[in-house]
């Protein structure tokens, strides 16, 4: 009987999606990189992820605007080559990785919801949608999940922060795995900076 809960216990972290509402709640982190914008790794329900923060001078609001726009993501991350709506809140996301790798996609529901401290929570994870598209030459990514959280620190400045399962899969050599994950924080809340200034102007 005891073998048996703790076989559950194990499965039911492989078949449910990742979910990382709790990333809060995760005490040990690695620092990767602390200057400009901080990236650290732990691992969660035996997954690598990946947190990178930074403190941006831009309203709340304005920001979860630009977050929660899934299919202007093409023209924010320039990693992210293609977005497709498959429903209400289900989105398949396209990313191209440096060469020699395959590019990745993943289709993920996502949830939105609003904290009594006033953080802003964005969090996704991996489904099955029999609208998804099979993308030839990529790696399918099926535990992808993520979360975004906004914290304001006063009208004009929000702390940001970024949480993401670090799994690359594929021909992806796991000794690259920091690099990848120091990159793509880096460039991700680089990127979401440069959109929100350039909108400013």
């Amino acid at each position: 009987m005891k073998r048996l809960i703790i076989l559950i216990f194990i499965l039911s972290f492989k078949i449910f999606p990742l979910d990382l509402d709790g990333v809060r709640s995760i005490k040990h982190w690695e620092l990767l990189q602390e200057h400009g914008v901080k990236v650290e790794w732990s691992n969660h329900h035996e997954y690598p992820i990946s947190k990178a923060e930074v403190t941006l001078d831009h309203n709340i609001k304005d920001i979860a605007l630009i977050i929660e726009n899934l299919e202007n993501y093409p023209k924010i991350f320039k990693r992210v080559t293609e977005t497709h709506r498959l429903g209400e809140d289900i989105v398949q996301i396209v990313l191209d990785l440096p060469f020699p790798f395959a590019g990745r996609d993943y289709v993920i529901q996502y949830v939105k919801h609003t904290f009594e401290d006033n953080l802003w929570v964005f969090s996704f994870s991996s489904i099955n949608h029999p609208k998804e598209i099979k993308k030839v030459g990529h790696v399918r990514l099926p535990n992808a999940s993520g979360i975004w959280i906004l914290n304001p620190l006063s009208p004009n400045r929000t702390k940001v922060t970024y949480a993401w399962n670090g799994e690359l899969l594929g021909n992806f050599p796991d000794i690259g795995l920091t690099r990848a994950w120091i990159t793509q924080g880096t460039e991700v809340l680089t990127w979401l900076n440069e959109s929100m200034s350039s909108k400013a102007q």
